[in-house]
């Protein structure tokens, strides 16, 4: 059975700088057709103060290894392990880490699917406590962004919607 998460409408609405997500939606709009993907780090001060652009290989996976990878870029994405090493060794060295990762839905809103709850529950996953930032990319237009955060006292992700704050 498949399942996902949607944003709930219902909850106060998380701030995240303006310009964090002006670079997030622009990194969405510039993959296409692919779906993009990155980190946001951050500090206890700051908790979203810088975004960083990772390379999605997953086209590249599916091209080499089909039956493992059924999927292209255009449908999931894999985050290039150099990328979010360096991302994360950077963010350590200024006092920080990685607080959120980011990636884009083309064709769809902004949910957590079941594959990206898989990839966030994976024991090898190497940020277990950052909140996702999903991007819905619908007709090469943002069509609405959720934050995933988790809940201290189950662990589930629960969608909130955002609002952009200043700088």
């Amino acid at each position: 059975m498949s399942r996902r998460i949607e944003v709930d409408e219902s909850l106060d609405p998380v701030v995240i700088p303006g310009r964090i997500l002006n670079e997030v939606c622009a990194h969405a709009l510039e993959s296409l057709p692919e779906e993009c993907c990155g980190l946001i780090v951050g500090n206890e001060d700051q908790r979203y103060r810088e975004s960083e652009r990772c390379r999605n290989e997953m086209t590249q996976r599916h091209q080499r290894d089909p039956t493992s990878y059924p999927r292209d870029g255009g449908q999931a994405f894999y985050m290039n392990e150099l990328d979010y090493m360096r991302v994360q060794e950077r963010a350590r060295e200024r006092g920080g880490s990685v607080t959120a990762v980011y990636h884009s839905h083309v064709g769809a809103g902004p949910y957590l699917s079941a594959m990206d709850l898989q990839y966030a529950d994976n024991a090898f996953f190497p940020f277990p406590d950052s909140d996702q930032l999903v991007v819905g990319v619908w007709d090469e237009r943002v069509s609405g962004i959720g934050l995933f955060r988790r809940e201290s006292r189950t662990r589930s992700f629960v969608g909130r919607s955002i609002v952009a704050g200043e700088s």
